[in-house]
């Protein structure tokens, strides 16, 4: 099965990437180019979500890089959401993306969100 690539605006300035299936030779051109469409939106974050990618290979590692980069560049960041095991263990193997911000559940990662977005609006004592 080829690689698709889901994309969607989660809020604005935060863009999820959904891929299914593996990220490998044959499918890290696919994944390149949707991950490059949404870095063309500017964001402030896009969010990772590897529940249906069940593989990835140096060069599907190379496109997370290279878009960490890019977004460190423009303020942004990157965050994933349902690694998978085996991916996981990747991550931790290659010790590749030691800073991303990694959550169990989209849940989870609303919460993260929700609470950081809250502490900008406030002031340094709480107050709005």
């Amino acid at each position: 099965m080829a690689l698709k690539v889901n994309t969607s605006i989660r809020r604005p300035g935060i863009f999820a990437v959904a891929p299914i299936g593996a990220i490998d030779a044959s499918g890290y051109a696919i994944f390149q180019e949707k991950v490059g469409s949404v870095l063309n939106q500017n964001p402030d974050v896009i969010i990772f979500d590897m529940e249906f990618a069940d593989y990835i290979n140096s060069m599907g590692i190379r496109v997370l890089v290279k878009t960490k980069k890019a977004m460190k560049k423009s303020g942004g960041k990157i965050m994933f959401i349902n690694l998978q095991p085996q991916i996981k263990k990747v991550f931790e193997i290659l010790n590749a993306l030691p800073s991303l911000k990694v959550f169990a559940s989209i849940q989870e990662l609303d919460n993260y969100l929700d609470a950081m977005q809250t502490r900008s609006h406030l002031g340094p004592d709480g107050d709005a």
